[in-house]
């Protein structure tokens, strides 16, 4: 299947005349998009009218120009003044020469700065102009965002089409809409191509820059994830978004040009198996005592309203911190400090409710009494559920939040990441890896072909190498291996010491996996027919009865991105296998009547959407990967 190309195919192929500019849908603005993202970046659109909306990224005041200062007044000194004549003199010629040097490094800026009379550099009480005097009039200059592109557009505004401050107007992250006309810029030697002259402010959404956490000095990933409602105005997080956006238009796009009907499953699943799953309930914490509850007195000097107190003005500092030129060090600690401050708050906390009430300890809830009548779990695949309706309509795929409870903080891992599952009736193990195959192939392609701007900056400002190895892997084949011949390369390396021994029926670990592809074959691998002890009890038995027909397609920096397998159809081996590994059949009755009624064999595959996009953008944490991250310890929104 032939990937969907680029847009404006007329502008690649050469024809440069201008097009109707279209308005934004459900709007009256005109993306940025629709007027920077053509080959000649909006040159043939000077003239025009439009109105554009955005978030300052930049900004910039020139003073209007004024007439020159009357010449300075030199009063003729009177014979006894010898000496003061002498003073006045050299204060001349002093301004003289600081006037002279100003105009050199004006003309200094005006090089800097692309052009024209640009003196960027004021301070607030300058802009703010004086106590009872009228305002300066300036010209503002914004570069502006709206997230349709990488782009910014260049927005020239007078002073006096705005009844907002001068020092809030220019602030970082105010949201401005403007009305005006398309020109070439005037000054020759400019970055872009068009600009905007602004007729009307028709919105303006200020911030205020002391607290807004953002700042014109680039933050580091790391420090952006405790502000994640805001750090989509980062030019680097909106780049990965779109190309994350991409990515899963191009999961729909591929399955269902490949007959795939979308399926949606439950979040919500009685099915368990699938190692730490989160409880879904509403019995923690009622109690049977009915007596009124009393706060918690003074312990040790700590009341909870005094530790929550405390809690908000060290997040305050912390705040404070980061916008400011403080080092890493200095925030670390105070982010340390309002840690233990938590804990101290949450210890209280549980001190009050062991007083006020008792709670009720999972073992002993009575679930019949429950939300749903029965206990209940976040879901961690779809795949069970996809089964039925693939022994239906044949094949099938859905897109949804996958849930893992386990006590993990790393660069790897999530409680709460999206998948992309399959389920294929009348497949076996190589279909799905085949399916897999070129599924992934599929997507790195897309992204090259539709999101080249957005790769083009996360090539410069993440990883390097990100293009050059999306491209050779959208055009070489997969090396695939069985899990023994995997064991069996291990073992031969002489120049690696693995921590752990590499012998046939481990699972393998991170750094197994990295050894084969970021050291050995330098790209991605399929790893297929796994230990059955080290895959989940629902894949198919092979012939050996030691292994099972599952799959991995690992690839380097990462590690799998793709899992897969063929499901077994085999009613007396399944329910032995559930027996084996120790669950309870009654929970997965329905599950058994698929084979007990018309089963069939059937394969599929499940893709992690954040492990993918870290492959995609060569991002090193998947914490940014994700709008909004859930780990361990950490739900900041």
């Amino acid at each position: 299947m032939e990937s969907h190309g680029k847009t404006h195919q007329k502008e690649q192929d050469g024809d440069l005349s201008p097009k109707p500019i279209t308005l934004s849908k459900y709007s009256n603005r005109v993306e940025l998009k629709t007027l920077l993202d053509r080959s000649d970046r909006g040159a043939a659109l000077a003239g025009k009218r439009v109105v554009v909306g955005g978030w300052v990224k930049s900004a910039r005041a020139v003073k209007k120009d004024s007439p020159p200062p009357p010449p300075p007044v030199v009063a003729v000194p009177s014979p006894s003044s010898g000496g003061d004549q002498a003073h006045t003199t050299a204060n001349i010629r002093c301004t003289e020469i600081i006037q002279s040097k100003m105009n050199i490094f004006r003309r200094f800026f005006d090089v800097l700065s692309g052009g024209g009379k640009t003196y960027p550099i004021f301070d607030k009480m300058e802009l703010a102009g004086q106590k009872g005097a009228p305002p300066p009039e300036y010209v503002f200059y914004f570069l502006i965002s709206d997230g349709s592109s990488i782009s910014s557009l260049q927005v020239v505004v007078d002073s006096a089409l705005s009844t907002v401050p001068a020092t809030q107007l220019m602030a970082l992250g105010t949201c401005i809409v403007a009305e005006g006309v398309l020109r070439l810029p005037l000054a020759a030697s400019a970055k872009h191509v068009i600009e905007l002259e602004a007729e009307k402010l028709l919105h303006v959404g200020t911030v205020d820059p002391e607290k807004y956490p953002l700042s014109k000095k680039q933050l580091p990933l790391h420090m952006l994830r405790d502000f994640s409602h805001f750090r989509p105005r980062t030019t680097t997080v909106g780049s990965v978004t779109r190309v994350h956006s991409a990515l899963t238009l191009a999961s729909h796009t591929f399955l269902q040009y490949h007959g795939f009907q979308y399926v949606q499953v439950p979040v919500i699943t009685t099915t368990t198996g699938f190692g730490e799953m989160f409880r879904v309930t509403t019995l923690v914490g009622k109690t049977d005592d009915k007596e009124e509850k009393k706060p918690v007195k003074e312990k040790d000097g700590f009341s909870i309203d005094t530790v929550k107190a405390a809690i908000k003005e060290k997040t305050r500092l912390i705040d404070h911190l980061k916008r400011s030129d403080s080092n890493r060090e200095a925030v670390v600690a105070a982010v340390h400090d309002l840690k233990k401050t938590s804990d101290l708050a949450s210890q209280l906390e549980m001190k009050q409710k062991s007083k006020t009430g008792t709670l009720v300890k999972s073992e002993k809830l009575d679930f019949s009494k429950d939300f749903f009548g029965r206990d209940a779990y976040l879901t961690s695949s779809g795949r069970f559920h996809l089964e039925s309706y693939a022994s239906a309509l044949g094949k099938v795929y859905t897109f949804g939040p996958r849930f893992i409870a386990d006590k993990i903080d790393n660069a790897r891992h999530l409680a709460e990441m999206w998948s992309v599952e399959t389920e294929m009736a009348f497949s076996e193990l190589d279909d799905a890896m085949d399916c897999a195959d070129e599924y992934f192939k599929f997507l790195c392609k897309y992204i090259l072909e539709n999101r080249d701007e957005d790769m083009k900056f996360i090539s410069k400002r993440v990883d390097k190498t990100i293009t050059t190895r999306l491209e050779a892997t959208a055009s070489s084949s997969l090396l695939r291996f069985s899990y023994t011949d995997v064991i069996s390369l291990l073992q031969k390396a002489t120049t690696t010491k693995f921590e752990t021994k590499p012998e046939w029926g481990i699972a393998l670990t991170t750094e197994h996996l990295s050894y084969l592809t970021d050291e050995i074959y330098k790209g991605p691998v399929i790893i297929h027919s796994y230990p059955k002890a080290v895959k989940q009890f629902y894949v198919r038995l092979n012939d050996d009865k030691k292994t099972v027909a599952a799959f991995d397609l690992v690839v380097p920096k990462v590690g799998v991105v793709i899992t897969g397998s063929q499901n077994e159809e085999r009613f007396e081996i399944l329910n032995a296998r559930i027996a084996e590994f120790g669950l309870s059949r009654e929970k997965f009755e329905w599950y058994l009547d698929l084979r007990r009624h018309g089963t069939v064999k059937h394969s599929g595959i499940s893709l992690s959407m954040e492990q993918m996009l870290l492959f995609a953008t060569g991002l090193p944490d998947i914490k940014d990967a994700i709008p909004f991250p859930r780990s361990w310890g950490k739900a900041n929104n």
